[in-house]
């Protein structure tokens, strides 16, 4: 009987240890998931910020600026 319960020992560690590798590997996965929407986003605020910057930029060259800057006070 005790070689039977040994061998569901060893049973379950293997279990274990296949469980924990699973689990570590997925943890890596989310961290490198995590890493790379935080890249993601950084450069999408930028390309944001540029847009943002490119259209104030013709909006001076047309002429239109003190105008959507007076409706914004109002607001």
């Amino acid at each position: 009987m005790e070689a039977a319960r040994g061998a569901d020992g060893r049973g379950e560690d293997a279990l274990r240890d296949a469980a924990e590798n699973l689990f570590q590997e997925l943890q890596e996965h989310f961290q490198a998931l995590t890493a790379t929407l935080n890249i993601r986003m950084e450069e999408m605020g930028n390309r944001i910020d540029d847009l943002q910057k490119n259209v104030n930029d013709l909006m001076v060259q047309a002429g239109i600026e003190n105008s959507i800057k007076e409706q914004m006070v109002r607001s």
